[in-house]
This record gives structure tokens, C-alpha cells and sequence, in this order.
């Protein structure tokens, strides 16, 4: 069965036009029904994409604009599969929210417009199979969240949305260039194409590729955010709306994560390997500096921001070990960080709907007390946070320590803190919330049937996955090991001239 993805991609935003158009009272369901429809079709390639083949199936491809090369060309595979999946998974629980939690703040179409815009341009970051078009998605990606922010965001929204776009506009620009430049280079005076596949075709020298892949990471690190790429995130955690906030930390960092197996390592894998330490780098110092972050904090939203910076961070050293275990386990980890940490940030308004509206760790303790079915399901994605054996988390994080203990056995002992952190933060969160004294302000009380839309399904992933993590392995394993063959053999080819050279002397 043959499925057009345009359908999938443009869907979302024609739902919010219709939602603005509608009236007021419709917006909320018209998204929903958006939402639904778009995983719908989610599902149906996850069940009907070939496995067995692998590769890049469901191709679109259009000349969009024929002077310059650059095509209107979608493609699903396994790098993007499952993440397509996830990306609709987590959009369905926002819609969600907002329809049966959230309070009507006004300009209900106008936010299902631009919750629509966002997915379409999520969507097709991942879906883009030309160089151009995946950074004009990328780059349109934070227009919606900027309205969303500046409209519904908390009291210090102006300078949080200012900071997130100081940062994200500097690697955007610099991005751009670098894939401009990739096409220029890559024509040779020829006929200039931006398809991902004919720039694999022709690598570009290796000075120029060193400059455009840092263009690229540097885009990359700050959309996650990394350390010490992250400054616009403790302002922009705190003041988004929760509906936005658990698709921005779920969603819109994993875009960044993809955009290196399927950008970065492919097209310039003379650099990668080249700068694959100092990547790696990067990536530890995220691992122990978000986890020590999210020790001391006191806000629940900024204890996952900061976890968020840590798992990241295993998600790049998974990716830079250039091994297809470690790619694989970062693959599973993208997703079930995704679906955890969209989770738990709706459990944080939870708790602060049962802490007087305070979102501080401080001012909650004792709400279990009050509601066993809250707390347990509210201690499952905790297990799943810290990685606890029996979870997918579990078994992505085992899979990209081997990765990396096989290729930079430093950066695995290094890692390896990381992991044994997560467990405090982690346990930190839960029994500062719902066990020791109770809060001043507190109001315990249980799991409501509307909070129970939005958690249960998230919980059902969650449990799936860590019962058959290979469902989402399946498909990552050709497709990782394609994006990394190129560094892999540039990789080996270092090596060989190395011991060439060494039995020379």
C-alpha cells in the first residue's frame, strides 16, 4: 500500500485552519481530530513499512525549484519510522490536555493553528529527504512556539522567547550557509542538487566539510540544548504553557539528534570523524552537568529540563560512537525520552494542581497519601526516567555505554556516572512530591478521569516498549548502520594509514 506523505505532513495544519476558521468553541476538537488522524496514519506506515527491505520507501519527489535543485522530496526509512510515530503520539496527548485540562485562556484557534503549524513543520523536518528543505522545516519549526510563547507564556515570556531565539537564530543562519554551500560545492559547476542522496554521492573536500558539519552541530547542540548551548533553556522551560512545553522537550530536540544520522554523519563524515572527541565531549558534559542540575533545582519543570540536557546527552554519545549498537540504543532513546518526559511534564501540573498551584518541590511532599493510583502511575515513568532495569530506557542506555565502551572506553566510565545520577534525580522528584511531610498548600486527591486521558495512554507506550523494545529496534538497525558507514570507513581508513605509518618507522 502506497501512502502520499503529504497527506501526513500538511494535515496538522490544515486541521488548525480549519479550528481558526471554525467557530471558537470547535477549535479544541477540530485539533483533536487532527491530532488522531495524523497517528492514525502514523501507525499505518509503522505496520505497513517493509522491515525486511529496509531503505527509503513512500518516496515523494517533486522539483520544487528547478534552477537551484532543490526538490520537494519526502522519504520514510528507519531512522524516521519510529520518531514519525512518536511525533504524533505526543501532538494526540497535547491535544488532549488542552481540550479536557487546560483552562480557556481565549484565541482557542489561533492556538490550534499554530500547535497545527508545529507539527507540519516537525513532520517534516523528519520526513525531508532534500538539504534545503529539512532546514527551512528546521528553521520554521520555533515560529509557532514563538506566538505560542509570547501569547500564552508565563510572566516572563519576552525574555525567554528572546533568548530561545538569540540562541536558535545563530546556529539556524550559520546552517543555512553551511547547506548552500553543500550544494554549491557538491555541483562543481554543474547542475546543483540538494537531494540528500546525490550530496552522499559526492563528498566535499575535507576542509570544507570541517567548517559546515561545526555549522550544522552547533545548530544541532543548541535546538537539544547541550552543554553549554542551554542558556535560553531555564527561561523558556518556565514560562511555556504545559500543552507546548511537553512537545517542545519531547519532540523538537529529537529533530536535532536526527538531524546528525541523517545530515551530519552521511554528508560529511571526513569531519565528524575528526571532531567525533570533541562531540563526545560535549556529550558527557551534558550527561553529568544536567544531571547535577537536576539534583539541586527546586522547580519540577527545570528538574526535567535539566534531565532532559543528560539524556541528550547519551543520545549524542550513542550516535559519536560510531557503533550500531550505541546508534540503535540512541535511536530507542530518543523515543522513550520523548514519551517519558512528555509525561512527566503533565504530571507536573498535576502536582502543582494538588500544591496550591506552586510547581516547586518545596511546597509538595504527601500527595500519594491522598491518591495510590496517581502515585503509581506517576512512579512508572519515574522508573522508566532513571532508566530502570525492565524499561526500554533501561536497555537503550546499556546499549549505547556498550557502543561507546567498544569504541571510547573513557567516555563509557565517564557516562556510566550519569547513569547512576539519574537515579537520584529521578527518586528526588518522586519522593520530594508524594511521600515525606506534606506540603503547606497541599490537596491531595486522586487521579482525575480527565488527567487519565492524557497519562494512561502515555503509560501504555511506555509499558509496550519496555516489553518489546525491539519493535522500534527492528527497523533502526539497517538505517543506523547506513548513516554511519561513511564515518565508519573514513574512521578505518585512519586507522590503517596509522599502522601503515607506525610499521614504517
Amino acid at each position: 500500500m502506497t501512502i502520499h506523505l503529504s497527506i501526513i505532513l500538511w494535515l496538522p495544519a490544515v486541521a488548525g485552519l480549519l479550528a481558526l476558521l471554525l467557530p471558537g468553541r470547535f477549535a479544541r476538537w477540530i485539533s483533536l481530530l487532527g491530532s488522531l488522524l495524523v497517528l492514525a496514519y502514523a501507525i499505518t506506515l509503522l505496520v505497513d513499512y517493509d522491515r525486511a527491505a529496509g531503505g527509503l520507501q513512500y518516496v515523494t519527489d517533486i522539483v520544487w525549484i528547478r534552477s537551484l535543485g532543490i526538490h520537494y522530496a519526502l522519504g520514510i526509512s528507519g531512522l524516521n519510522l519510529v520518531l514519525l510515530a512518536t511525533t504524533a503520539v505526543i501532538f494526540t496527548a497535547s491535544a488532549i490536555w488542552t481540550l479536557v485540562d487546560e483552562p480557556d485562556h481565549g484565541k482557542p484557534g489561533i492556538y490550534a493553528l499554530l500547535m497545527g503549524l508545529a507539527q507540519t513543520a516537525v513532520m517534516g523536518a523528519f520526513l525531508a529527504q532534500d538539504l534545503i528543505l529539512f532546514v527551512v522545516f528546521f528553521d520554521l519549526m520555533l515560529v509557532p512556539f514563538y506566538f505560542l510563547i509570547v501569547i500564552w507564556g508565563g510572566p516572563d515570556r519576552t525574555s525567554a522567547v528572546l533568548k530561545l531565539f538569540m540562541y536558535t537564530l545563530v546556529g539556524s543562519l550559520l546552517m543555512l550557509v553551511g547547506a548552500i554551500t553543500t550544494g554549491v560545492l557538491a555541483a562543481n559547476g554543474g547542475e546543483p542538487s540538494f537531494l540528500l542522496a546525490d550530496l552522499a554521492k559526492t563528498p566535499l573536500g575535507s576542509t570544507a566539510q570541517g567548517w559546515i558539519f561545526l555549522a550544522f552541530a552547533l545548530a544541532f547542540l543548541i535546538k537539544m540544548p547541550s552543554f553549554p548551548f542551554h542558556g535560553w533553556m531555564p527561561d523558556g522551560y518556565s514560562n511555556m504553557p504545559i500543552g507546548v512545553l511537553a512537545v517542545f522537550t519531547a519532540i523538537l530536540s529529537k529533530v536535532a539528534a536526527y538531524g546528525f544520522l541523517q545530515i551530519a554523519l552521511p554528508l560529511f563524515p571526513d569531519a565528524a570523524v575528526r571532531y567525533q572527541e570533541l562531540i563526545m565531549i560535549v556529550a558527557v558534559a551534558s550527561i553529568l552537568y544536567g544531571s547535577a542540575m537536576a539534583f539541586t533545582v527546586d522547580s519540577a519543570r527545570l528538574v526535567l529540563g535539566y534531565s532532559s540536557i543528560a539524556q541528550l546527552g547519551f543520545i549524542v554519545l550513542g550516535i559519536f560512537a560510531f557503533d550500531g549498537r550505541g546508534a540503535d540504543g540512541a535511536l530507542l532513546q530518543a523515543t522513550n525520552h520523548a514519551i517519558v518526559a512528555g509525561a512527566l511534564i503533565f504530571v507536573v501540573a498535576m502536582l502543582a494542581r494538588r500544591a496550591g498551584g506552586s510547581e516547586k518541590l518545596s511546597d509538595m511532599g504527601g500527595i500519594a497519601k491522598g491518591a495510590p493510583a496517581f502515585a503509581a502511575v506517576f512512579l512508572v515513568f519515574s522508573f522508566a526516567l532513571l532508566a530502570m532495569p525492565g524499561t526500554a530506557n533501561f536497555v537503550a542506555e546499556f546499549m549505547i555505554l556498550l557502543g561507546t565502551f567498544e569504541s571510547k572506553m573513557v567516555f563509557a566510565f565517564i557516562a556510566a556516572i550519569g547513569v547512576a545520577l539519574a537515579a537520584f534525580y529521578a527518586l528526588r522528584l518522586y519522593i520530594s512530591a508524594m511521600h515525606h511531610r506534606v506540603g503547606a498548600k497541599v490537596n491531595s486527591f486522586e487521579l482525575t478521569l480527565r488527567e487519565g486521558l492524557v497519562l494512561v495512554p502515555l503509560l501504555l507506550v511506555v509499558i509496550a516498549l519496555a516489553l518489546y523494545p525491539q519493535f522500534a529496534l527492528d527497523p533502526a538497525e539497517d538505517a543506523t548502520s547506513r548513516a554511519l558507514s561513511a564515518a565508519q570507513q573514513v574512521q578505518a581508513s585512519g586507522s590503517e594509514t596509522s599502522t601503515t605509518a607506525q610499521g614504517a618507522k
